[in-house]
């Protein structure tokens, strides 16, 4: 529902790394984490402006390169 505070998305750092999913044909980008071995992705925000991506690097106390996958 509108409002409606979201859960917080846990990652296992053993299992998933965090990655950004872009689209080469309208350049949407969507960060999430990608499973190591399976390679499934999970959204987890949408990524408009360099402020999101710090915001999603911040939530997720995540320190290292982010993988961009097309």
């Amino acid at each position: 529902m509108f409002g409606a505070k979201r859960s917080k998305h846990t990652y296992d750092r053993n299992k998933q790394k965090p990655a950004i999913r872009a689209s080469i044909c309208t350049g949407e980008k969507v960060a999430g984490f990608a499973d190591i071995h399976g390679g499934l992705f999970e959204e987890v925000m949408l990524i408009r402006t360099p402020g999101d991506l710090e915001r999603f690097r911040k939530e997720y106390d995540i320190t290292c390169e982010i993988e961009t996958i097309y």
